[in-house]
C-alpha cells in the first residue's frame, strides 16, 4: 500500500486502535510497532466495534459504562494527546446523534454512524457505510 495513505487504512485499522489484544483478522506479521494491523477494513473496524460494545456494557466488570459519545470519545482519544472536544463535537454533529445522548450498543444505525466519523477523525477518510455495516455484523 501507498506510504500516502493514512497510518490508519494502510493498517486496516481505521480506529488507530494501539496494540495490545490479539484480534480475529490480525495482518501477520505486524510491522507497525504502535497500532494493529488487519487483513481487512472489515476486521480492523469489527475490533473497533468489540472495543465499543465494552465501553458501552462495561465490559467484564460491568460498573463502568461509557454509554454517550462524550464517554466514549473522552476514553478513546484522552485530552493528554487529543483535541478530545473538538473530536466529540465533531462525531456528534456527523452522527447527528447529542453528545450526551445514552448509545445502545445494539442499535445499528446509531453505532455505526459513530464509528464512521470517529474513523474520519482518525484518519481522514469517509469509509463506506455499507462496509461499517459489515464488520458491525461481524461482531
Amino acid at each position: 500500500m501507498s506510504s500516502q495513505l493514512p497510518r490508519g487504512i494502510r493498517n486496516n485499522n481505521p480506529l488507530n486502535i494501539r496494540k495490545g489484544n490479539n484480534w480475529q483478522g490480525e495482518r501477520s506479521p505486524q510491522i507497525d510497532k504502535s497500532f494493529e494491523e488487519f487483513v481487512s477494513i472489515e476486521y480492523g473496524l469489527r475490533a473497533g466495534f468489540i472495543l465499543l460494545r465494552n465501553y458501552i456494557t462495561g465490559g467484564k466488570s460491568g460498573s463502568v459504562h461509557y454509554d454517550t459519545i462524550e464517554k466514549i470519545i473522552r476514553r478513546w482519544a484522552p485530552p493528554i494527546e487529543n483535541a478530545t472536544e473538538k473530536y466529540i463535537q465533531f462525531v456528534a454533529d456527523s452522527s447527528e446523534i447529542h453528545r450526551a445522548q445514552r448509545v445502545w450498543f445494539s442499535d445499528k444505525n446509531s453505532l455505526c454512524r459513530i464509528v464512521r466519523a470517529m474513523a474520519f477523525v482518525e484518519c481522514g477518510v469517509w469509509l463506506d457505510p455499507a462496509v461499517i455495516a459489515s464488520a458491525y455484523d461481524m461482531v
